[in-house]
């Protein structure tokens, strides 16, 4: 991986046909300078999370690409799926992994947007650290009404590049979001419930809009794929809201209903340091139980395991942390 690397995290409207998303894959692959992380692709949300990593200039061309590639093969007045969306490569963010400053990051996802509005005339709003006016930091903001309010937030809100017409063009494409942002956890705590509005009052709870945890967003859903209600969360603030914190309160919540979290699924990659962080957590608070006060100290790994134990990362597929975890996969030939 290059000195300056870069992540993109883009989500895709599509999460049941292979074949266009073997595309989409295909014109990131096929760009020198990028490797390709990870795919997660959920049917019954209609959404695909690639993540790919390499150099700033190397990874801007694959997202541009990539967006087109979607813009070309995926029809929104199609669309169905339960994740809220607002096109066919709905948001698109970059992230500084290395020896790259934010404010340079900022850039390089304002030209992109702009190539995006200019090039492929798709209407693009820039968000979190890319934001131009302060309302539109917030991906909710952008994102509010989603697909289907798209023409009315055309004539409200003028997108930052590309068209402000619902054209048949936009009908198809939808709108692009794109911005800088820093490390975010996407996450989804499993319950032995399929309630769909269970899920949805804990998200209520939970949620910074809702007063509940400082850089938690939170939606309540039913996935047919599992055959379960989740909880699915984005962590946006890693330090105000760690992922072991988040998993408590949810328990404590959804007990509060009769209801108990089965498991997490992590979407996407994650950072070593917050799996550990919880390990830590989990490690302690097994340690407070016993009588004869014995510490233990481990090292990250093992620190891993146990928060891959304690909350069930592995409940619905195998948690390979060589495949999942951010640095394992990114830097792997670093050595």
């Amino acid at each position: 991986m290059n000195e300056q690397t870069v992540e993109c995290v883009p989500n895709f409207s599509e999460g049941g046909d292979t074949t266009k998303i073997r595309k989409i894959l295909d014109s990131i692959e096929t760009t020198s300078g990028v490797r390709l992380l990870h795919v997660d692709r959920g049917m019954d949300a209609g959404r695909t999370v690639v993540t790919f990593a390499g150099s700033p200039l190397a990874v801007c061309d694959a997202a541009f690409k990539a967006i087109r590639t979607a813009s070309e093969i995926i029809d929104m007045r199609l669309h169905r799926g339960k994740h809220p969306r607002i096109g066919s490569a709905d948001v698109c963010p970059l992230i500084p992994l290395r020896g790259i400053d934010m404010k340079t990051v900022v850039e390089l996802a304002r030209k992109l947007a702009e190539r995006v509005g200019t090039e492929l005339d798709i209407p693009v709003y820039c968000y979190e650290h890319a934001a131009f006016v302060p309302e539109r930091r917030s991906l909710a903001f952008c994102r509010r009404g989603g697909y289907e309010a798209l023409p009315e937030k055309l004539a409200a809100q003028k997108p930052d590049f590309g068209p402000s017409e619902f054209s048949e063009r936009v009908a198809a494409t939808g709108a692009a979001i794109v911005g800088a942002r820093e490390p975010l956890i996407a996450v989804n705590f499993n319950l032995d419930t399929d309630s769909k509005a269970a899920a949805s009052r804990i998200a209520a709870e939970i949620r910074e809009s809702g007063n509940g945890m400082k850089g938690v967003r939170a939606i309540g859903w039913y996935i047919a794929d599992f055959g379960i209600a989740q909880v699915s969360v984005n962590l946006i603030d890693i330090a105000a809201a760690p992922l072991h914190n988040v998993f408590e309160e949810v328990i404590k919540r959804a007990a509060l209903q009769n209801i108990k979290v089965c498991g997490t699924e992590i979407v996407g990659l994650i950072p070593e340091k917050v799996l550990s962080d919880a390990g830590k957590y989990f490690a302690a608070k097994r340690q407070s139980l016993k009588t004869d006060k014995e510490t233990c100290c481990f090292d990250n790994k093992r620190y891993v395991e146990i928060a891959v134990r304690e909350m069930g990362l592995d409940a619905l597929s195998p948690f390979d942390v060589n495949e999942r975890i951010l640095e394992y996969v990114a830097f792997k030939t670093d050595e």
